[in-house]
């Protein structure tokens, strides 16, 4: 098994001590290569001074003015230590301290400055955790070394990866790789004075344009695309049957019928393998009360903690979406047996709700389950049943006939969604009128820090009952005492709303703060209400979203600004496509399993943890204390890599959807398109363009026109009016306006788009550009 030192160090909470033989539990080393990698590994670190050994049993040091960091590295050589800790100052390395550590390596950074206001503490790295590079995308070149012997170097299109790698010969003709851009594998990293070796692993093609995207994006950020055998093999005794005594102490509800909404987007994960995580019930109880079932599938019975297929979920994090491409966090085949399929038992975590018309929750329990699906509606399907009465969407009699004993649950479904979603806007939640982008997942999704309008009811249903669940599941936590994983999202910084008056009131729009010292999400609707008035609504709906802090999780119950959540919310829903909500599933798995429903057994009276009712009655730990020890060093350990492995493939899936972008526009250099101004800088401005594609589904690529193609005058930047001004013209180039733009260059590895304002002279060319301060993209 491999393993990094970070993974090793994350289960040393504190200054405990911890056996050889629970590590070798938790990183999964069973054979003897792994048990003497991992005792060299604790030899070294014990050397270094990072472990000690006291009784046999190892305790990690904490040492003063050594933190742990990653490295953000720029082209020019510099490079800043980031803290985990937030608003924790960032720390200068020099390239001189770096101590053969690369850009995006996790590292123990001593400090050996401290900082000041107008200067950034300095250090220098002292131990390397965790390589954030084991490929590259680089360029082979051929030279002469010494003693006049041919060789052959990979050069990474990174800049901010400063090295060359030495080829090693591996079966791939390397004469045919010169010049052709290619994944090269690490096979050693710098060590002394010994430079790091590579091997060619696949030549992609002559240069970027020619290599598939999804290939480029894999290799660069490090997207695996095949399970290993070791996964593989760990399934073999995996049986899709499901015995009686699975079956036993579940609630029953197969009497009930049953139905999914399938997302278009996301819904297969290969060309056979259907993956649906929810199926719904409803039923008319008492009175004018409604008891809605989400049923979500029952992914922590099939994956065993610390397993070869739990180790290789809990290091990818979560599904990759690559445009129709995903990269699943689970194997196929456990796909294809927990996905809710019709005409199957399925096992399920069930969350029932009892809602009243007006959509409040009056109660509600969580049980583990077994159900059967008895309808698969696909989005457009269910957005056709929806809109039956007001259009003409085409449903046959044969769909009709077959589809006609839904019909009234899913209207009675939508309802309540809507009545749900009324109650969220009421409490300050908000939806920016932005393009959706196609999500993987049901709920507020990953990739966005605020809720997008959505585009049919179909989808704005799904979406409204599970963000509900996540609440509800996330506020029974809460009661309940365990620890769990939150999703939160702090405020935003009152002064980015300052500024975003500011621009604002350039295109006469008057914004107004109800508290000048905090934002509010009720600040936030105001503003969407204003701006839907204006004609560069998107334009200004895009800062407005740019001053959202990233959503995170969290072991705390923090506040959620968009959802305008106080606390407890949590992501429970796909526990098949995010660990956390297959971790999340596993904490109710145990607190029902070994929860303690009662302080002691001298007590009679007991409460239900299943159920709402025990909310505000629990005044005792529901773990037992060294249950509870353990959930809380585990999830401890887990906070930090799946953030930082969402942030990495939020950038995979931008990065892919950029490539596409300057795919189409490299073919349509020369064209001219009309275009929002979406921001001003002083070294010129970007365009937002509509630009239309064969299948009429208008996209919107981003691009630069440099102050340098501006030939009609000098143009200074004024920055409270977010303008370029024209020093004898007065011409201005200001936040929203509307321009005419030329497509001159694309350079599509780093999806630059170049623009020109049409009428204007052709920019200067790239000599002349070094004068002017163009912004370094990767750099960012």
């Amino acid at each position: 098994m491999e393993f990094s030192i970070a993974t090793l160090l994350s289960n040393f909470p504190d200054e405990k001590l911890v056996a050889a033989k629970v590590l070798e539990k938790k990183l999964g080393c069973t054979d003897e290569p792994s048990l003497r990698k991992l005792q060299i590994v604790l030899d070294a670190l014990e050397k270094v001074g990072v472990l000690v050994k006291e009784r046999g049993k190892y305790r990690r040091v904490f040492e003063p003015g050594i933190v742990e960091a990653k490295l953000r590295c720029s082209s020019k050589g510099f490079c800043f230590a980031i803290q985990n800790v937030e608003g924790a100052a960032d720390i200068y390395v020099r390239e001189s301290h770096l101590s053969t550590a690369w850009n995006g390596d996790r590292v123990l950074v001593k400090i050996t400055k401290e900082g000041n206001r107008r200067r950034s503490p300095e250090g220098e790295v002292k131990l390397i955790l965790e390589r954030a590079n084991p490929s590259v995308l680089a360029r082979v070149k051929q030279s002469m070394d010494s003693t006049g012997k041919v060789i052959y170097k990979a050069v990474p299109l990174d800049d901010r990866l400063l090295f060359e790698l030495d080829l090693v010969p591996n079966g791939e003709n390397l004469n045919e790789a010169i010049d052709h851009l290619v994944h090269a594998e690490i096979v050693r990293y710098p060590l002394a004075s010994y430079p790091p070796m590579g091997r060619v692993a696949q030549i992609l093609g002559s240069d970027a344009e020619a290599a598939a995207d999804i290939d480029i994006v894999c290799c660069k950020h490090d997207l695996p695309r095949k399970f290993s055998p070791n996964v593989l093999s760990s399934l073999e005794k995996f049986s899709s049957k499901i015995s009686k005594t699975e079956l036993k102490n579940r609630l029953d509800l197969r009497h009930l019928i049953t139905l999914t909404v399938t997302p278009v987007a996301g819904a297969y994960i290969d060309a056979k393998t259907l993956l649906v995580e929810q199926a719904f019930t409803l039923e008319k109880i008492e009175g004018d009360l409604w008891r809605i079932g989400i049923h979500i599938t029952d992914i922590a019975h099939h994956v065993p903690i610390d397993s070869p297929v739990d180790r290789e979920a809990q290091r990818r994090g979560r599904s990759t979406h690559l445009g129709d491409t995903i990269l699943p966090m689970l194997p196929e085949p456990l796909l294809a047996h927990c996905s809710l399929l019709p005409g199957q038992n399925h096992l399920a975590v069930s969350v029932l709700l009892s809602l009243s018309n007006d959509g409040e929750v009056v109660e509600f329990e969580i049980q583990k389950s077994v159900i059967q699906v008895d309808f698969q509606l696909t989005e457009s399907q269910a957005q056709a049943i929806l809109l039956r009465h007001h259009t003409n969407l085409d449903l046959t009699e044969e769909n009709l006939e077959e589809l006609s004993p839904v019909f009234a649950t899913l209207d009675q479904l939508f309802v309540l969604s809507q009545t749900i979603r009324e109650n969220r806007l009421e409490r300050g939640s908000f939806e920016l009128n932005l393009p959706l982008v196609e999500s993987q997942f049901s709920d507020e999704g990953i990739a966005d820090s605020a809720i997008a309008l959505p585009n049919h009811p179909a989808q704005s249903m799904v979406r409204e009952l599970m963000i509900l669940v996540n609440q509800i599941v996330g506020s029974h936590l809460v009661a309940l005492g365990v620890p769990s994983i939150y999703r939160i999202q702090a405020a935003p910084d009152p002064d980015d709303a300052v500024e975003l008056h500011k621009l604002a009131s350039n295109l006469e729009i008057d914004l107004q703060l109800e508290n000048e010292d905090a934002v509010t999400p009720f600040d936030f609707q105001k503003y969407i209400e204003d701006f839907s008035q204006s004609r560069a609504e998107k334009v200004l709906n895009s800062l407005l979203q740019s001053t959202l802090r990233p959503s995170v999780y969290s072991t705390n119950s923090g506040s959620h600004f968009s959802l305008a959540l106080s606390g407890g919310y949590t992501h429970f829903v796909s526990p098949a496509r995010r660990y956390v909500d297959l971790t999340v599933q596993r904490i109710l798995m145990l607190v029902f399993e070994e929860g303690r429903d009662r302080r002691s057994t001298r007590v009679k009276e007991k409460v239900n943890l299943h159920h709402s009712s025990c909310h505000g009655e629990i005044n005792w730990n529901v773990l037992p204390p060294n249950v509870q020890e353990e959930l809380e060093e585990r999830l401890t350990a887990l906070i930090v890599p799946l953030n930082e492995r969402e942030k990495e493939v939020q950038e995979a899936e931008t990065d892919l959807a950029g490539l596409k972008k300057a795919e189409l526009m490299k073919e349509r250099t020369g064209e001219i398109f009309q275009g929002v101004i979406t921001g001003v800088q002083s070294y010129g401005f970007f365009v937002e363009m509509e630009v239309a594609v064969a299948n009429g589904t208008p996209f919107y690529p981003e691009g630069l026109v440099h102050v340098s193609s501006l030939k009609d005058d000098w143009y200074e930047y004024r920055s409270r009016q977010e303008a370029l001004v024209g020093r004898k013209n007065r011409k201005q180039y200001r936040l929203g306006d509307r321009v005419e733009v030329q497509v001159k260059s694309v350079d599509y590895y780093r999806q630059q788009i170049d623009l020109v304002t049409v009428g204007s002279e052709i920019a200067i060319d790239d000599d002349e550009r070094d004068d002017y301060p163009f912004p370094n993209f990767d750099d960012e």
